[in-house]
């Protein structure tokens, strides 16, 4: 494999399992030094292990808190000499009907998949300037369009698509691009066995029959934060077998 950020810091979070483990894969197998934030130390321990431990720094992390993701960008910054790429991919996902939403659900969701790439995106930005740096978060499919029984999934995704435009052009005048991976259903390989109807209901909504694994996710995400998308910036990229390219309506003929 091609190694685009040997010699490079990146910081991954949510790192632990799912998309945010295949990310820190992807940019582990391309050379970079990885930051393993998530709140399962000996998950991340696990993974370091694989990656190195000379190339690999896990720390524990709850990214609700911004004074812990302060402190483990920090850290990062100390252990490999800097930051390069901040990819913000911790989140929570809550599907309920809205009367039944309590303020606390809202508050997980907001401050997990909203508050977490505010405190994630300060906390690097000294560093980040002086690498001249990229930030990738990871949105959602439903961050661009509505689902039943995910409101505050659906604001909090949508939120983080217009922070990501937002705040692209505050830091281009440092040289640092912003961008977000919207994927939709993702997982491993096994998901086409153990979920064959999920699977069908979705292949009648998408362009391309299947679904996303993390690799795929972590391909999307490794390409924006490289040199390869040195002028892009803004961009919500989305990583979803062409689902929201569609209308929402069932098949006419």
């Amino acid at each position: 494999m091609e190694q685009r950020f040997t010699g490079k810091t990146v910081v991954v979070t949510g790192a632990g399992s799912g998309i945010g483990e295949g990310i820190a894969r992807r940019f582990a197998a391309e050379g970079a030094n990885v930051v393993l934030a998530a709140r399962r130390k000996d998950r991340l321990e696990a993974l370091a292990a694989e990656f190195g431990t000379h190339r690999a720094l896990p720390v524990a992390t709850d990214v609700t808190s911004q004074d812990e993701v302060q402190a483990m960008i920090d850290a990062g910054a100390a252990r490999f000499g800097g930051i390069d790429v901040l990819v913000s991919n911790a989140g929570v996902g809550l599907g309920k009907e809205f009367a039944e939403t309590t303020l606390a659900d809202w508050r997980l969701v907001m401050c997990t998949d909203v508050d977490s790439c505010f405190f994630g995106a300060q906390a690097a930005l000294p560093y980040l300037k002086d690498s001249r740096g990229s930030i990738v978060q990871i949105a959602s499919a439903s961050g661009l369009g509505g689902d039943r029984r995910l409101t505050a999934y659906n604001a909090a995704k949508g939120a983080v698509v217009n922070f990501t435009r937002g705040l692209a052009f505050d830091l281009g005048q440092f040289g640092i691009r912003v961008n977000t991976v919207a994927p939709s259903l993702t997982g491993p390989e096994e998901l086409a066995t153990k979920h064959a109807d999920l699977i069908e209901r979705f292949n009648q909504r998408r362009a391309l029959a299947g679904f996303s694994t993390p690799a795929d996710i972590a391909a999307a995400v490794s390409f924006l934060a490289s040199d390869d998308a040195r002028f892009i910036t803004g961009a919500i990229l989305p990583v979803d077998g062409g689902i929201t390219a569609g209308s929402g309506q069932p098949s006419l003929f």
